[in-house]
């Protein structure tokens, strides 16, 4: 080990000394390929004592955001080696090149690492602090954190890469503006009409294939009705109904329309089998029910009319139905009825009701028809 690690040291040395550009290039990748072999290891020596000695909220945040991260999280201890590296060789123009590829690499890295420990954080802690001190959460409002979060950690990670960088961010923000300020005058119609398509993919009231109807608009048409074809930056094509035609119509005019989406309407079943280990009576059948209802009847978004359970034998299935209108919002009420299933569990120990639940719960889409 040590006749190998001599020459490599020996190597390093003779790039920091001699500025020699093909030694110094070889002195990073040796960092690098270290670092990458010694993050490998790291992961199979780390498993264990985190399991024995670090709380279970700390370890099961590691499996779930780290260690499925794997790949990613050696490429940024490897590339952080290598910027390490070049940090303590003489600088040239070259190296100043590399520096920056290498900077933006960790920055970019670094950034979708930290989201994903934040939404890591949002779904298993703020969600559930959120629906414990208020079951009545409504809409995808509750979203705004995550995505705000996501925006502050993307800005404060490039302030930090201008900042060490020196690149003038005053000076880039006030160019921005006033070129934007001309551009604005000079393109109103087509900016709104650009800003109009930002608007429609962001906000998604409704995705190609999708049939709509529009009320009276900007556009004169009344009552049109159809497919939508695709959505474009300045406008949408809509294939109406029975004539066949294809409509165009400028964005944000349908910023400004009200849109009925009839196939965006999503209904979701959600299935949830309960074994007991002896018969259950009539008595505990009501209170199973109730408790059922109990827990699940405040959730917003859950057609709490709709859900069933039925006994067979020592078994209950449990039928809820979830309505939304796009896949966050089904996101999030699939969230809540998790909270809610463990808020059941609870209560029906505490009534001394001993049961397994089958696990995973089953979810069968159920579209709404036209």
């Amino acid at each position: 080990m040590t006749e190998t690690i001599n020459p490599l040291y020996q190597a390093s040395e003779l790039a920091l000394n001699n500025g020699d550009s093909l030694g110094q290039i070889s002195s990073i990748l040796v960092a690098g390929v270290l670092t990458a072999l010694a993050g490998i290891a790291l992961f199979s020596i780390l498993n264990l004592p985190l399991s024995w000695f670090a709380p279970q909220l700390l370890s099961q945040t590691y499996i779930r955001v780290v260690v499925a991260s794997k790949n990613i999280v050696v490429v940024l201890l490897t590339l952080s080696a290598m910027e390490v590296m070049l940090l303590l060789i003489p600088q040239s123009k070259s190296l100043s090149l590399i520096e920056f590829c290498l900077s933006v690499g960790i920055t970019i890295l670094s950034g979708w690492m930290l989201s994903r420990l934040f939404r890591d954080f949002f779904n298993t802690t703020i969600l559930g602090v959120t629906f414990e001190s208020n079951p009545k959460v409504k809409g995808e409002s509750i979203f705004l954190i995550r995505y705000f979060g996501d925006f502050a950690i993307a800005v404060t990670l490039i302030l930090v890469f201008c900042i060490s960088h020196n690149i003038n961010v005053v000076g880039i923000v006030a160019s921005l503006g006033i070129g934007g300020i001309a551009i604005a005058f000079a393109a109103q119609k087509t900016l709104e009409q650009f800003l109009g398509g930002i608007v429609l993919t962001l906000d998604r009231p409704f995705t190609v294939g999708d049939y709509i109807g529009l009320s009276d608009g900007p556009t004169g048409k009344q009552g049109t009705f159809g497919r939508v074809e695709s959505i474009g930056l300045r406008s949408t094509k809509i294939r109406t109904s029975g004539k066949g035609t294809l409509t165009i119509i400028p964005n944000n005019a349908l910023t400004q329309a009200t849109i009925e989406n009839f196939s965006g309407a999503k209904k979701v079943m959600s299935v949830m089998v309960l074994e007991f280990l002896k018969s259950i009576s009539a008595d505990e059948q009501a209170l199973i029910r109730q408790i059922v209802m109990d827990c699940t009847m405040d959730i917003f978004g859950l057609d709490w009319r709709s859900t069933e359970v039925s006994f067979s034998e020592n078994q209950a299935q449990v039928s809820f139905f979830i309505l939304g209108s796009n896949e966050l919002s089904m996101e999030l009420r699939r969230q809540l009825l998790d909270l809610a299933t463990q808020k059941i569990t609870k209560q029906l120990q505490k009534h001394d009701i001993s049961f397994i639940l089958n696990q995973p719960t089953i979810y069968v889409d159920a579209p709404i028809s036209i």
